[in-house]
């Protein structure tokens, strides 16, 4: 993933950083990423893992569905600047290299926004916005400093408070421009939260709700997506009830949702799973599905390891085309190489992770 921290140099440019409070830190939710580039799973999610539902059933796209807002020939936006890409080009007699540039470095992923910055936010995310338009190709973009994150694990960190969440989303909505975009809302913020009290959850998804609103007010084109955990976490009926709560079942708030960031699930399983999640959260049947895949290629690891597993390998590249009802994208959410916390420091890039997970 691509961060795009603020150095208080007030910078508009999206770049790595080392991450200081990974976004995920547990084996089933997603992976330990640091503050801003992708997080790592939690380990609640972990515990969670056992309960997911099986047997999914197929849906079908409705006249309105998602693929018919964004044409076949829509690409994704490589943002230029990134961990992976920093490393190629200051390690080109390296022999993993050419893998490394080949199968990760040149795919488009996700730029992450962990900081609670409200001085520089809207900046930061209109200039990855504005780089997409340029090129007319679709950012994704990661909002991602609800208070309390990932319940006070290795990804915690965000805005102080709720109000202060509500002011950070309306200035991160001032940068989404008016071309397309693809918004993923607090991975972790609807699965992982058990943490918090009746009172605080209920808050959280009123804010949540907001945010989705503001957003897709902000730019009507703007695709937004929220937190389904991934099919190795709640059972469908449940995610989807607090979906429900957070606001993703409404068209003024939502695109659907989004599910295995930062974890190894199979695609399969995911388009499974979201399916049931979508039927049981109901709504319009425009809302669809989309999937990070950037590490799920050999599945997730038998004994529920979350953090860099062993074994594992890059999965399905990005894309918004994906030829199956209801999914609106494969996306890299977490960019592979980026550790959990076990081969670096969370957040940071480790090349002999990423030609693990590159390697054929």
């Amino acid at each position: 993933m691509l961060s795009a921290l603020d150095d208080g140099g007030g910078s508009d440019e999206a770049r790595p950083a080392p991450v200081s409070g990974s976004p995920y830190a547990a084996p089933s939710s997603p992976s330990a990423v640091p503050s801003v580039s992708g997080p790592a799973p939690s380990a609640t999610a972990a515990r969670s893992s056992a309960k997911a539902s099986a047997s999914p059933s197929p849906g079908k796209a409705g006249p309105g569905s998602a693929k018919a807002r964004t044409t076949k020939a829509a690409r994704l936006y490589r943002h230029p600047s990134s961990q992976v890409l920093d490393w190629v080009r200051d390690n080109p007699g390296d022999r993993r290299a050419e893998v490394i540039a080949s199968r990760i470095a040149d795919r488009p992923a996700a730029v992450w926004f962990a900081d609670h910055t409200p001085a520089t936010i809207t900046s930061r995310v209109r200039a990855v916005t504005s780089g997409g338009a340029a090129q007319g190709r679709v950012p994704v973009v990661v909002a991602y400093a609800i208070p309390d994150r990932d319940c006070g694990g290795a990804s915690q960190g965000g805005a102080p408070d709720l109000g202060a969440y509500d002011a950070w989303i309306d200035r991160f909505a001032a940068g989404l421009g008016s071309r397309e975009v693809v918004v993923v809302l607090e991975p972790d913020s609807i699965a992982q939260s058990e943490c918090l009290s009746a009172a605080a959850r209920a808050d959280r998804f009123a804010s949540l709700a907001r945010a989705g609103r503001v957003l897709k007010a902000a730019n009507p084109r703007a695709r937004v997506y929220y937190d389904a955990g991934h099919s190795g976490w709640r059972p469908a009926a449940e995610q989807a009830a607090l979906l429900k709560q957070a606001g993703a079942a409404s068209a003024a708030s939502s695109d659907g949702i989004f599910s295995n960031v930062s974890n190894f699930h199979t695609t399969s399983a995911e388009i499974a799973y979201d399916r049931q999640v979508l039927a049981a959260l109901g709504g319009p049947s425009s809302l669809g599905a989309v999937i990070d895949t950037s590490r799920n290629g050999n599945g997730a690891p038998p004994d529920g390891e979350w953090c860099d597993p062993a074994g594992r390998k890059i999965g399905r590249p990005p894309t918004l085309d994906t030829g199956e009802p209801r999914i609106d994208a494969y996306l890299w959410v977490k960019l592979p190489g980026e550790s959990d916390g076990c081969k670096g420091t969370p957040g940071t890039f480790s090349p002999s992770y990423a030609y693990e997970l590159a390697a054929p």
